[in-house]
This record gives C-alpha cells, sequence and structure tokens, in this order.
C-alpha cells in the first residue's frame, strides 16, 4: 500500500491534458515548422498607421514660410480668421469656402431615444450641430 501512495505522490494531477514528450530533448535547436494546407495562418492585425494632426501654430509657420512674412503675424492672421468663421456660424450664417467645401449650422430637434442601462425611454433634447459638405475639388485631391 505504501508503493501505491508513493507512485500516486510522484505522478503528476490529472487536472490539463498536456501532451508528454517521451523522448529527452536534443541539444540542437529544432527549425519551427510550417503551418499545414489543412489550417490557414492568421495574420496578426497591425495598428493602423499614427495620423499627423497639424495645429493652428504649424499651419501659420508653413503660411509664414510661403508669403514669407513673419510667423507671429501669420498666426496672429489665422486666429482672427477662425474667429470670423466662428461669428458667423454663431449667426447662422452658411459659409462657403472654394475648394474646401460649406459650413452651416443645422438644428437637431427633440427626440426620443431609449437609456442603454435601464431600457428606459428618455428625452433627447433639441441641439445645434455643425455640417461640413466638402466641395468637389477635395473630394477630388483625396
Amino acid at each position: 500500500m505504501a508503493g501505491k501512495q508513493a507512485a500516486a505522490k510522484a505522478a503528476p494531477p490529472k487536472l490539463f491534458k498536456v501532451p508528454v514528450a517521451k523522448t529527452p530533448p536534443t541539444s540542437a535547436p529544432t527549425a519551427p515548422t510550417k503551418p499545414s494546407a489543412s489550417k490557414p495562418a492568421v495574420a496578426k492585425p497591425t495598428k493602423p498607421a499614427a495620423v499627423a494632426t497639424i495645429t493652428l501654430k504649424q499651419l501659420a509657420a508653413e503660411v509664414a514660410e510661403h508669403e514669407q512674412i513673419a510667423k507671429r503675424e501669420a498666426e496672429a492672421i489665422l486666429t482672427d480668421l477662425v474667429g470670423l468663421l466662428v461669428d458667423h456660424l454663431k449667426s447662422g450664417d452658411r459659409l462657403r469656402i472654394g475648394g474646401l467645401g460649406i459650413l452651416e449650422v443645422k438644428d437637431k430637434p427633440e427626440r426620443t431615444g431609449r437609456n442603454p442601462a435601464t431600457g428606459e425611454a428618455i428625452t433627447i433634447k433639441a441641439s445645434k450641430k455643425i455640417a461640413f459638405r466638402p466641395a468637389k475639388e477635395l473630394k477630388a485631391a483625396i
């Protein structure tokens, strides 16, 4: 009986089905095996390339270099331009910028939605959204 207990203690528990190697490992490294024809190799998903974000300062530097003016002056001009665009959008004007597209404010009416956690019906208040419609030239360029 003592022999059976010793043999039971020496054997690993059978919780997982792990194949046991019957031959001792060799000292030489083995070459990786090729995937079989029945199982196609699955490519790992890759992250998309990072997209560069251009800031107003960088645009101002490019304008300053192109127009041969001071960077500070170009930055002031672009800041004023953005301010004018915002003011016109606030007043409800539609902006058409040649080669770029059309910017306008659209009213979204009040609507009924659902709370995803509880399924309860809720009212989503009315809001204003900025809509952009690109110009044909912009679409063609991209």
